[in-house]
């Protein structure tokens, strides 16, 4: 399945329990820090087509908006928790950035540096979403999903 979208532009996957929001990076050579918990930076190095996935389970568009406007505009790093911090059973939003991402339900949220996989509602798990010039191709049909101004 093929969804267009331009870079003004959000997509919203729907799922029963949550909600992911897709961005396109929009700019060439973007840099992306990355602060893992042995204190290392990881820096990635991104191309203008390459996707920003935000993962909501409360299902918040404001919320989504705001965490891809961040990484996308304001140039925040992304920070990966230890998978034992108590944090992470309070995160609501989660991000990867990257030209393809893998959702999983079954995944601690916060902790994966590699930024391939994001973790997701139960409904939208096993979903891959990879980047094509102009917006995304996923790897299932039927999908819910709206396109909205960013």
């Amino acid at each position: 399945m093929n969804i267009d979208f331009k870079d003004d532009e959000i997509l919203f996957l729907e799922g029963e329990t949550g909600l992911v929001g897709i961005v396109k990076v929009a700019y060439e050579n973007k840099m992306l820090f990355i602060a893992t918990p042995d204190n290392d930076e990881i820096v990635q190095f991104l191309e203008k087509d390459d996707l920003i996935a935000v993962s909501a389970f409360n299902k918040d568009k404001r919320a989504i908006r705001s965490l891809a406007y961040l990484t996308r505009e304001e140039d925040s790093p992304i920070v990966i928790l230890d998978k034992n911090h108590p944090s992470t059973k309070r995160l609501s939003i989660v991000l990867s950035v990257g030209d393809s991402v893998n959702l999983n339900c079954n995944i601690t949220p916060g902790t994966h540096p590699e930024q391939n996989v994001l973790c997701s509602c139960d409904s939208l798990s096993g979903l891959l979403i990879e980047k094509t010039a102009s917006g995304v191709k996923l790897n299932k049909e039927g999908i819910k999903y709206s396109i909205e101004k960013f």
